[in-house]
């Protein structure tokens, strides 16, 4: 490795070795770059996460660069058991960068912000010259306080236990592709950029401890939380393929460009591993809630193997291995 790619930036195998080989080995020991962590302070559990928003185009279908910036740094505090509470913001802007663009991104922060409950409390604005940066980027960070009860964990995932898919996915990736590509479709495909916050709550709200693991699909897709669950578990992951849900549209624009859509990035689903003797009433909370209509089981948490792998049982009944994509099929989605 010597030099960054833009590969490394995608959340897949690339972007693990950069972080275990480059940056983890220069931090405090111990060191972990968890997309949130749990915090002690007098007694009282607190989340924190961070986050960065540099997707190209700022603005597509379904959302634009504040909306996500809000909405993803919530997700990371509830994908850790966390009601999200105060966020910060701080904006990168590119000299020349139109007044009116900023106006319509902060207002889409504001919005958000209100939807998902949180109040910004405190920021950053910097400018750099033309041709340093592409048009805005949008760094936040979150607090949030775990919720009682909560106890997300790798460590706690055991054979037997369920996996849960929140929703359609591939959505969000597709919709980057066709708005930076100018391609349309008979059915147009909009990103699926929201807060799940209130959804995960409330399952831990009702569940407790049954719900074991949470982790949003973005960068890398619903093929890289299965493979960091199994390589993290050592435990063989089966999944069925007929289970995953996937809108038309985006079934047909990932198969026109030729993308595999279990590794296309989300932004408004979550995957849940829940003891299987809480799976159906985890799946009717789902189903009840606007953004989880199409919650899904898709999968079964197997015996021990010796390195942890995820098996797909195909639509035409055969077998394949799923694995975490190298670099990233669409870079700057997020």
């Amino acid at each position: 490795m010597d030099k960054i790619q833009l590969a490394h930036g995608g959340g897949g195998k690339l972007t693990d070795e950069l972080i275990d080989q480059v940056i983890l080995k220069y931090l405090p020991r111990p060191a972990v770059l968890l997309d949130s962590a749990i915090l002690e302070t007098d007694g009282t559990a607190i989340a924190f996460t961070t986050d960065s928003y540099v997707v190209s185009p700022i603005f597509f279908p379904g959302g634009d660069v504040g909306k996500m910036a809000v909405f993803g740094t919530c997700n990371d505090l509830a994908m850790a058991g966390a009601v999200p509470v105060s966020l910060s913001l701080a904006l990168i802007i590119e000299e020349g960068f139109e007044i009116e663009k900023l106006e319509r991104i902060m207002q889409s922060v504001g919005l958000a912000a209100k939807e998902a409950e949180v109040t910004i409390v405190t920021g950053d604005t910097k400018v750099v010259a033309y041709g340093q940066a592409d048009g805005i980027y949008i760094n936040t960070a979150g607090i949030g306080r775990v919720i009682s009860g909560a106890d997300i964990g790798f460590n706690r995932i055991e054979e037997g236990d369920k996996i849960l898919l929140s929703g359609t996915i591939g959505d969000h990736g597709l919709a980057i592709m066709a708005k930076r590509e100018g391609l349309s479709f008979s059915t147009p495909i909009v990103s699926d950029v929201a807060s799940v916050a209130g959804l995960a709550n409330e399952l831990i709200r009702k569940l407790g401890g049954k719900v074991k693991f949470l982790r949003d699909p973005t960068r890398a897709g619903l093929a890289g939380v299965l493979v960091d669950i199994a390589s993290n578990t050592r435990r063989e992951i089966f999944i069925q393929e007929r289970a995953i849900p996937v809108k038309p549209g985006v079934k047909a624009g990932a198969e026109v460009l030729g993308f595999e859509v279990l590794d296309v990035a989300n932004e408004g689903k979550f995957v849940a591993v829940v003891k299987d003797d809480a799976i159906e009433e985890a799946l009717e909370i789902c189903r009840k809630h606007p953004l989880g209509k199409a919650a899904s089981v898709i999968g079964t948490v197997h015996q021990t193997s010796s390195s942890g792998r995820v098996v797909m049982e195909t639509l035409i009944g055969g077998k394949r291995i799923v694995q975490k994509p190298y670099g990233e099929q669409l870079p700057r989605i997020c």
